[in-house]
């Protein structure tokens, strides 16, 4: 039996990622608590401590306790809306940091985005606040850009097999990424906290290539379905008249603010690629964009349409 390594505190442990992480954790033999704010459901030997992230006293006191050796975040906000973001993707996470600098923890791997690149909306900002908070600390850190997940790309599936087309922004090709899965991700995030090769880094990482457009997302799903592709295209256009119009409710309703702000993400995403940017040559590049892993979009597709596995958008469900 694999003796226990070191002891982690575990950040997220309720969404998905986080969830595969953990999995992870146990697999490589660590000792993990999970740090909440609400209580968790988890695998017997997996420790819990409940915490009010935004009390800086309550998180020094339960880390205290933990005599942990290093932390892995998971943690994001989940609603898009600009003030959980700075609660959570900023401040929540400076309180943990501040918490670990004075309790003498060595190690901290975060669980960033690749959109961070080129910041436009408010939980970008937030997230980079505290990448830029965590370099500066005295901690040894790893701070991972995942591209995107293939949970953010399956949204249309269940539309597709109920006869619709697929949505395509602009002509479907405006877009590429390089889809990795929790497994994957998971695995690389773990493997941070024992390469010394991945510290005092920034880790933009998808899974195996080629990169997809949306197009090929599309194309992909209907194969798997044998059945004719069709798409419907919506103008990049329409999307900006709608937050055009979410914006100017928006200063009289704070619920169509934050529509707004929804519509924006919706909006970056359509128009943005998850892949290495270039600045100097002001492009994405697939080439450059690292791979990690073994799972594939098509494989999730058809373990979707089999029934042989689910995907929970919840609040960021699109179609």
């Amino acid at each position: 039996m694999q003796q226990p390594r070191h002891h982690v505190i575990l950040l997220g442990a309720s969404g998905t990622i986080g969830r595969a992480t953990l999995t992870a954790l146990l697999a490589q033999g660590y000792r993990v608590t999970c740090l909440s704010r609400n209580p968790l459901s988890l695998p017997d030997g997996v420790a819990q401590s409940r915490v009010v992230f935004s009390d800086p006293a309550d998180i020094r006191r339960v880390m205290r306790g933990l005599r942990a050796d290093a932390i892995l975040s998971c943690m994001a906000s989940r609603s898009g809306r600009p003030q959980d973001a700075w609660a959570v993707d900023y401040r929540a996470h400076l309180h943990v940091l501040e918490a670990a600098k004075a309790l003498g923890i060595g190690r901290f791997v975060l669980l960033s985005a690749i959109c961070v690149q080129k910041p436009l909306l408010e939980f970008q900002r937030a997230k980079r606040a505290f990448e830029t908070a965590l370099q500066s600390s005295p901690l040894q850190w790893s701070i991972v850009r995942p591209t995107a997940f293939f949970k953010s790309l399956s949204g249309q599936v269940k539309r597709v097999q109920a006869g619709k087309p697929f949505l395509l922004f602009g002509d479907g090709a405006l877009t590429a990424c390089k889809p990795i899965s929790d497994r994957d991700l998971a695995e690389y995030l773990v493997s941070c906290l024992s390469d010394p090769t991945r510290a005092q880094r920034i880790l933009p990482i998808g899974g195996p290539g080629p990169a997809l457009t949306p197009q090929a997302q599309g194309e992909m799903l209907f194969d798997l379905l044998d059945r004719p592709a069709r798409f419907r295209r919506v103008p990049v256009a329409l999307m900006d008249g709608i937050i055009g119009g979410l914006a100017a409710l928006g200063r009289v309703s704070s619920a169509m603010a934050d529509k707004a702000e929804f519509a924006r993400i919706g909006r970056y995403y359509a128009t943005e690629s998850m892949l290495l940017w270039d600045a100097e040559a002001a492009r994405y590049d697939a080439d450059a964009t690292p791979e990690h892993g073994r799972d594939r979009l098509r494989d999730h597709y058809a373990a979707l349409i089999r029934g042989e596995a689910v995907t929970d958008l919840g609040a960021h469900a699109m179609f």
